[in-house]
């Protein structure tokens, strides 16, 4: 089935109809295009949460790759990644391609980590170009509007591509044009002075006119990979406004954590990665994990797949984690049914379920049957520390469900 076909099956539903209907339609036509090229899920936080022993096996969405690849060094027997978007897909085979094919942990990080070097051209043609899987050596081949095939993107700031790329640079210029800048963030040499710059550059353009006019348009937010469903739950969330909650996020991204430790914070303050610096890379491009990631690349496997029809390929109590990421904010209540059906069926003892929600909410207690969570443990109180340790911080909140 076709990127476009899958998307629309997993974003149209139950409450497709109306003026939704024709918000949907629009949403899944620009889902079906590359919108993440790095992942802005923590994996660090997912892998604190799901506690795992080597030897488990994991199912994860792929979005971008990079939560898929940092998992193996975990040492698991597999980790399944299943995406809706075959672009996404095609990331993350070039990226777990590179990884085991490159000469050298310094070859690996010119490509995937600086991705800005001529000679990645060498890079793909000697080393990478036939490693390839059929699908995404067409979507690396295939030519854009500019004529070049896509796999020059490793030569050129390969992640300020995709939407969400397209969208941090707009943002940029929109700041800009407000009178603040972001790119100031990385001028800062402590976390008070992050949080001075913050309040200064950057905090006083979401208290403009035109910021609150375009935080109420849905649109706006479709580069971020945001549907309507989740549209309407930061609404609910939104107290002051939704101007207000952007800005909060915004400030916990800025000032929480140190820029120097946070990949996220250096791509949407600096649109790169950091390279001199090893925690402001992202996990899977860390030294550090280099060895045992090349060791466990053949247990990543992809999936181009809903979430519910991978499971139903899989043997009765064979899965011990599952990362949902935020998919589970586009699904209605049958949607969301029959994928807790699989999670039962294929949840080993002790299985766990991270995941993360537009709102701060959890939508299962509300939209499930008893009988399909009575097996499963939440702890709001734990869950909110969780989410407070996730780097990326454009989440309302992040949730762990253990099976007892």
């Amino acid at each position: 089935m076709s990127s476009k076909a899958l998307i629309a099956s997993a974003v149209f539903n139950s409450t497709t109809q109306g003026r939704k209907g024709i918000a949907d339609k629009l949403f899944a036509h620009w889902f079906s295009r590359l919108v993440h090229a790095q992942v802005w899920e923590d994996p660090q936080a997912d892998l604190h949460a799901l506690q795992l022993r080597p030897g488990a096996n994991i199912v994860t969405i792929s979005s971008g790759g990079c939560n898929a690849l940092a998992y193996l060094s975990a040492e698991p027997a597999a980790v399944h990644a299943v995406d809706l978007n075959a672009a996404h897909l095609a990331m993350l085979n070039i990226k777990q391609t590179a990884i085991k094919h490159l000469p050298d942990y310094d070859a690996v990080l010119a490509y995937l980590g600086d991705a800005n070097h001529a000679d990645n051209l060498k890079r793909y043609k000697r080393h990478i170009r036939q490693h390839l899987s059929e699908d995404a050596s067409n979507f690396w081949e295939s030519r854009t509007i500019t004529g070049k095939p896509r796999y020059y993107y490793f030569t050129n700031q390969a992640y300020q591509y995709g939407l969400l790329g397209r969208f941090i640079s707009v943002a940029h210029s929109f700041v800009r044009l407000m009178g603040g800048d972001m790119s100031k963030m990385l001028e800062a040499r402590s976390v008070q002075e992050q949080r001075d710059i913050f309040d200064h550059d950057i905090a006083p353009v979401f208290d403009t006119g035109l910021f609150k006019l375009l935080a109420q348009q849905p649109l706006a937010l479709y580069s971020l990979g945001v549907p309507l469903s989740q549209f309407a739950a930061l609404k609910k969330d939104a107290g002051e406004g939704l101007h207000v909650l952007f800005k909060e996020r915004m400030r916990h991204l800025s000032c929480d954590f140190p820029l120097d430790q946070n990949c996220f914070a250096q791509q949407a303050f600096g649109r790169c990665y950091d390279i001199r610096r090893q925690a402001a890379l992202p996990m899977y491009l860390q030294q550090a994990h280099f060895f045992s990631l090349r060791r466990n690349i053949d247990r990543l496997h992809a999936h181009h797949l809903t979430l519910t029809d991978f499971l139903r390929t899989q043997p009765r109590a064979s899965m011990d984690a599952y990362v949902f990421h935020d998919v589970q904010d586009w699904m209605d209540k049958q949607q969301l049914v029959s994928l807790w059906e699989e999670v039962n069926r294929t949840a080993a003892p002790g299985a766990r379920v991270v995941f993360r929600t537009a709102g701060q909410s959890s939508p299962l207690e509300a939209a499930l049957p008893t009988a399909l969570l009575s097996t499963w443990h939440t702890d709001t109180e734990h869950n909110r520390a969780l989410h407070a340790t996730d780097r990326s911080a454009i989440y309302g909140g992040m949730h762990l469900y253990q099976k007892n």
